[in-house]
C-alpha cells in the first residue's frame, strides 16, 4: 500500500506547490537567430495599406506653425476620464470610474498609462524610414470632449512637418465603450516619394512591487501565431524581443488591467519588446512598410484598449483579446466556470454564494466518482490483514507474493487505484476553478460576508484557512485507510501544512476549499453508512 499512500501524498502536495509551475501562463520560445541581442520569428505575410491620391493637398492642410508646448485634451465618456497630449498625439493618463485602487469607495480610481516614460508617452507615433519623431508636437482640434452613453465623437490631432508631409490621427471614442480605434494618416506634400512605416509605443515602469497582488503576473503580452506570448520584464532586461508572424494584439497588463493596440486588418507587422534608454518596459510596434507618392496618403487603422481584463468586455473588443485573460492549460475548463460564476452572480448578488453554488454543483456531478473511490478504499481496508497476512507467507518469494495479492483483489473485487483514480479526474477540475478565481476581475474587491469584505485578499484575520485546516483533519479521520501507521502520520501532518499554505490565499479560494470540505465529510459519512449497510 506503499504507492497508494506515495499517490496520495503527491497529490495533495504537488496541486499547491508546483501547479504555478506546470500550470502557469504559457509561453512560446522565440528561437535566437545567429549572435543577435533581438530574438525574431519567421515573418508573415505583410498585408496592404490605404494608399489614396489626394486632391489639392495644400488647400487642405493647416501651414505649418513653430509650437514649443503641447496641448493636452481631457476626453470622458461613461467608463473613463483620459488625457490626451499633443506630445506625439499620445494618452497621457485614463482614469477607470469604475475601479478603485483599494477597497475603499473614497480611494482613488485605478489610473492607467499615468507612469508612461515621459520623453515617449503611451501611443505615440513614430516614423520609422522617416523623420517622425515620437515628441512631435501635434495640433488638436478641440480642448475637452465629454460624451453621452449613446454618443459617437472623434478627437483629430495634426503634425506639420517642415520636410512637407502630414500626419494626422484621429481618435474615435464610444460614450459607453473602453475601445477606441485609431488612425494614423500620412499625407506626402512633398516632391518625393515617403518610405517608411508607423511605429505606436507602449511604455510603463520596468517593475512594480510584488507585493501588491495586482502586480503578480504584471509584464508585455501579445497575440501572435494564433498563440499567447507572455513576457516578464526579467525577459528582456539584456535582450530585445521581436515578434513577426501574424500579429492580432500586444499589451502591457498586470493581473487585472491592460494597454493594448489591436490589429485592424494586418495594421500590426512586427512588436519589439524591450527595456528602453530611461530604464521603461517598452512595447513597440511596426505597421506595414509603404511608399507614398507626392500627392497621396496612406492610412493605418488600429483599436486601442486600456481597462478592465473582463472576459466579456475584452471579447467584445475582437483581435481575440480575451485570450489575455491567461487561464492556463485548463481555460477550456476554467473559463466555463467564470462564466457559471458571473451567472450565478446575477440572481444572487454575492460572488462567494456564487462560489458555494458551484461547489456544490461539482460535488454533486463528481458523487458517482467519490461513491465508487471511498467503496474501493473500503473494501482495500478490510482485506488489509489478509494482505499482511500474504505478505508474511510469501515473504521470501515475491513473484508468488504479488500473484497471492491480485488473486485477492479478484476474489474480493477491489481495485488498490480505485481510491486515486477518481481524484486524478478532478485535479484539471481543480486547477480550471483555481484559476478562474485566482485571475478573475469580478472577484477584486468583492465582498462576502462579515469581515471578509474583499474575495481577492486573504482572510485579514486568518478564520477561514484554519477552519479549513480542522475541516480538513476531520475529512482525512473518515477517509478509509489501510496505511501503516507512519504513513497515517504524515498524512495527518497534510491539514497543518496545507492551512499555512491557505493563509495568504484570496479568500475567495479558501472559502470553496473549505466548503468542498465540509460536503466532503457529509459525503463520507453518507457512503460510509451506505457501504457498511
Amino acid at each position: 500500500m506503499e504507492m497508494r499512500a506515495l499517490i496520495a501524498v503527491v497529490l495533495s502536495v504537488a496541486v499547491f506547490y508546483i501547479f504555478s509551475t506546470m500550470f502557469g501562463p504559457q509561453q512560446k520560445q522565440v528561437p535566437v537567430q545567429g549572435n543577435s541581442a533581438v530574438k525574431t520569428e519567421n515573418i508573415g505575410s505583410a498585408p496592404a495599406v490605404i494608399v489614396q491620391k489626394v486632391e489639392h493637398p495644400q488647400s487642405k492642410i493647416v501651414p505649418a506653425n513653430m509650437l514649443t508646448t503641447a496641448t493636452d485634451v481631457t476626453v470622458e465618456n461613461d467608463r473613463y476620464i483620459a488625457t490626451f497630449s499633443g506630445n506625439g498625439a499620445s494618452i497621457k493618463k485614463l482614469t477607470l470610474k469604475g475601479y478603485h485602487e483599494s477597497n475603499s469607495k473614497s480611494s482613488p480610481n485605478v489610473t492607467l498609462l499615468g507612469n508612461s516614460d515621459p520623453s515617449a508617452m503611451s501611443f505615440s507615433t513614430l516614423g520609422k524610414g522617416f523623420a517622425l519623431s515620437q515628441q512631435a508636437i501635434y495640433t488638436p482640434d478641440i480642448k475637452n470632449l465629454k460624451l453621452s452613453s449613446t454618443e459617437k465623437k472623434q478627437l483629430v490631432f495634426t503634425y506639420v512637418d517642415v520636410q512637407g508631409f502630414v500626419v494626422r490621427k484621429t481618435y474615435s471614442f464610444d460614450g459607453s465603450g473602453y475601445g477606441i480605434n485609431l488612425e494614423t494618416q500620412l499625407i506626402n506634400n512633398s516632391g518625393s516619394n515617403i518610405t517608411g512605416a508607423f511605429q505606436s509605443i507602449i511604455t510603463a515602469p520596468f517593475d512594480f512591487d510584488k507585493n501588491d497582488g495586482r502586480y503578480e503576473t504584471y509584464g508585455s503580452s501579445l497575440f501572435a501565431d494564433n498563440g499567447l506570448h507572455t513576457d516578464l520584464p526579467k525577459d528582456v532586461a539584456s535582450a530585445s524581443k521581436k515578434y513577426d508572424k501574424d500579429i492580432q494584439w500586444a499589451a502591457i497588463n498586470d493581473k487585472y488591467f491592460l494597454s493594448a493596440l489591436l490589429s485592424v486588418s494586418n495594421s500590426i507587422s512586427s512588436v519589439e519588446l524591450k527595456k528602453n534608454s530611461a530604464g521603461y518596459l517598452e512595447t513597440v510596434t511596426t505597421s506595414p512598410s509603404f511608399s507614398v507618392a507626392p500627392g497621396q496618403a496612406v492610412s493605418i487603422n488600429n483599436k486601442l484598449f486600456v481597462g478592465p481584463k473582463e472576459i466579456d468586455i475584452l471579447k467584445s473588443q475582437g483581435s481575440s483579446l480575451e485570450q489575455s485573460l491567461d487561464l492556463g492549460w485548463f481555460s477550456s475548463l476554467a473559463k466555463p466556470m467564470l462564466y457559471s460564476l458571473k451567472f450565478f452572480y446575477k440572481y444572487v448578488g454575492n460572488y462567494g454564494i456564487s462560489i458555494i453554488i458551484i461547489t456544490v454543483i461539482l460535488k454533486i456531478v463528481f458523487f458517482p466518482l467519490t461513491h465508487k473511490s471511498y467503496k474501493s478504499m473500503k473494501g482495500m481496508s478490510k482485506i488489509q490483514p489478509k494482505m499482511m497476512a500474504l505478505k508474511e507467507k510469501y515473504k521470501n518469494d515475491k513473484d508468488s507474493m504479488n500473484r497471492a495479492i491480485m488473486e485477492l483483489y479478484r476474489d474480493h473485487k477491489v481495485n488498490p487505484l480505485g481510491g486515486c483514480l477518481p481524484m486524478i479526474v478532478q485535479i484539471p477540475v481543480f486547477f480550471a476553478l483555481y484559476k478562474a478565481l485566482m485571475y478573475s476581475i469580478e472577484l477584486r474587491h468583492a465582498p462576502f460576508y462579515f469581515w471578509i469584505t474583499d474575495l481577492s485578499a486573504k482572510d485579514p484575520y486568518y478564520v477561514t484557512p484554519i477552519v479549513m485546516g480542522v475541516t480538513m483533519f476531520f475529512q482525512q479521520k473518515l477517509t478509509p485507510s489501510n496505511m501503516d501507521e507512519m504513513q497515517q502520520k504524515i498524512m495527518l501532518a497534510l491539514p497543518v501544512v496545507f492551512t499555512f499554505m491557505f493563509l495568504n490565499f484570496p479568500s475567495g479560494l479558501v472559502l470553496y476549499w473549505l466548503v468542498n470540505n465540509i460536503l466532503t465529510i457529509g459525503q463520507q459519512l453518507y457512503i460510509n453508512k451506505l457501504v457498511n449497510d
